[in-house]
């Protein structure tokens, strides 16, 4: 009959070739376990196997689904001959033997395999859920626990303070800490880890690269590390890496929580929304308890994937869950007027916080100029200004400065002090980053680079290319900038001194006799007023410096007569007047 069709049709049949191999089998089983169908789970892990049996994952997920099904004893047999036969490394296998004997009620066992998980353990993600087998062990045993040499806790204590530095956005601490961590336990790749997001953060790529890979030279299978690297891939634009990277992470079906977290939050940030909300799906239907985060992470993924109605009933459970957030309102009113003016959502961040623009509406809005202390301690605001400080313009790498100035702790102070020590960077900025650091107390020389050269630099004496610099030159700058706080910003502030050193280099060394400092440092605080448009008069600066007008208007000619201000002034506004209307406006 088949013959005779193809005969009468003339054409040959079509056939659509199926790519069997475990990725396929892969899929099919994830696709069924999301719908709880655990047998064609099992049987479809059980194909990916027979195509990589090499693979220890493809075991131990067929191992998890079989121990889901209560046939612990199964489950046990492959878990075993992983870490015996197929990859020993993978200690977390004695983590779930253990689960499997106390549910079979084979308590010893599970006592003799939970003490192997943790004495043979390096990172102990299941460190804290051991511990609560232990209590139930000890209660079903009655009596005490083996005692177990804990392999994971070393420099335990020290990383769970880097991980709360971390949080705080407190990167340099928390990068010298990781780093005495790492190398009195060479093995703790929980720390290598944290160690190069700390430098990641701070944008020090290339150091973050490093760290990495040697994460993956110890464990190549460790799923932190992996994700890690690829969202390093994503900013390096290494497009054939990433999509391999990609491609293992999608075959990535992880069991423990905190793990399916990591993937998740990872492939959404590398634009793979589809697969972000099956694990955030996931997670939410098996945890115990959900909070404002994961609600939002979830919803996020639910937005991007064109889950408009779904993205709403996680936003309001996130609201009802931690009612204390404005991300879940926020996002509530965004949804509901996208969907007034019938457009479609822009995409959706998955940090948890309000969009940075929004952030920074808000800060304008309030009274003062001090950063409040929740941007002052949000990591995601502090790693975008120690980014920008690296890797933006010369006016983001202005801007940011000033606003580190604000903020002011021990971390910006390292900062700064590594800005100085960057030959690439230019002399102004660091001059600018000098007043910072001045203004913050500091008072002990630093290293710095002028010039291209090297040296040690006071922060109350300014780098200049004069042969010398008098004390009294500095007495000046010193009276022109304590008064001019906290009336003048930095960049206003670093235009006096750059006026003071051309006034004195293009006159040197005929420099005039400084009787009394405040004089001239009211001639330059007059000139720098006018060059920002700010009203100011000879008799207004001359009271604040408790000068004569008639003495600081000298002091102020002769300055104009050496350097040029007025014309300089002048040549400024015709450039402005002369500009082409439209382009003004777009200013």
């Amino acid at each position: 009959m088949k013959e005779k069709q193809r005969a009468v049709s003339g054409k040959p049949a079509k056939i659509i070739p199926v790519q069997w191999d475990a990725t396929y089998f892969f899929e099919r089983a994830v696709r069924s376990l999301d719908r709880y169908h655990y047998d064609k789970a099992l049987k479809n892990f059980r194909r990916a196997a027979q195509f990589e049996p090499e693979n220890p994952v493809n075991h131990c997920n067929m191992a998890g689904i079989l121990s889901e099904l209560g046939n612990y004893e199964e489950s046990n047999k492959i878990l075993k001959w992983i870490v015996d036969e197929l990859d020993p490394t993978m200690t977390e296998c004695h983590f779930y033997m253990a689960n499997n004997y106390a549910n079979m009620e084979m308590y010893e066992a599970a006592e003799d395999s939970l003490v192997q998980y943790l004495e043979e353990d390096d990172e102990g993600h299941f460190i804290d859920e051991a511990e609560e087998m232990m209590e139930l062990l000890t209660f079903e045993l009655a009596r005490p626990t083996k005692q177990a040499n804990v392999k994971s806790l070393g420099g335990m204590r020290e990383h769970d303070q880097a991980r709360i530095l971390l949080e705080e956005g407190k990167f340099a601490q928390a990068v010298k800490l990781l780093e005495e961590i790492v190398e009195q336990h060479p093995e703790f790749s929980a720390a290598r880890n944290n160690l190069a997001l700390a430098f990641y953060y701070m944008g020090q790529f290339d150091r973050a690269m490093q760290t990495i890979l040697k994460v993956l030279e110890l464990d190549e299978g460790n799923l932190h590390a992996l994700c890690n690297l690829a969202i390093f891939y994503q900013h390096g634009g290494e497009r054939e890496k990433l999509a391999n990277m990609l491609s293992l992470l999608r075959k990535t079906y992880p069991f423990h929580q905190e793990h399916a977290f990591k993937l998740a939050t990872t492939l959404g940030i590398l634009g793979d929304h589809e697969g972000a909300y099956r694990h955030f799906s996931r997670l939410i239907r098996t945890s115990g308890s959900v909070d404002g985060s994961l609600c939002h992470y979830a919803a996020v993924a639910a937005c991007q994937t064109g889950r408009y109605v779904e993205a709403e009933k996680l936003w309001q459970q996130g609201r009802v869950v931690d009612p204390q957030s404005e991300v879940a309102p926020y996002y509530l009113d965004y949804l509901a007027e996208v969907r007034d003016k019938g457009q479609q959502p822009a995409p959706v961040s998955y940090h948890y916080h309000l969009p940075f623009e929004e952030q920074i509406k808000l800060w304008e809005r309030l009274p003062g100029e001090a950063i409040p202390e929740r941007f002052k301690r949000d990591p995601l605001v502090r790693s975008s200004f120690f980014w920008a400080l690296r890797h933006g313009d010369r006016q983001t790498k202005l801007q940011v400065i000033q606003a580190l100035g604000m903020i002011g702790d021990e971390e910006v102070r390292e900062a700064l002090h590594a800005f100085l020590k960057e030959p690439q960077e230019e002399d102004d900025l660091k001059r600018i980053a000098l007043l910072v650091l001045r203004s913050l107390g500091e008072t002990d020389s630093v290293e710095a680079v002028f010039g291209g050269e090297p040296t040690l630099v006071e922060p109350r004496r300014i780098p200049t290319r004069l042969p010398v610099w008098e004390d009294s030159w500095q007495d000046v700058l010193d009276e022109a900038l304590r008064r001019m706080r906290p009336s003048y910003d930095l960049v206003q502030q670093h235009d006096l001194l750059t006026l003071w050193i051309e006034f004195l280099s293009r006159i040197y060394p005929d420099v005039p006799k400084i009787g009394k400092p405040g004089v001239w440092a009211a001639a330059l605080e007059y000139w720098t007023a006018k060059m920002h448009s700010r009203s100011i008069s000879f008799e207004e600066v001359a009271r604040r410096y408790e000068a004569s007008a008639a003495t600081v208007s000298k002091h102020a000619r002769r300055i104009d007569e050496i350097c040029g201000i007025q014309d300089k002034m002048r040549s400024a506004n015709a450039v402005l007047q002369t500009r082409p209307r439209d382009d003004y406006d777009q200013e």
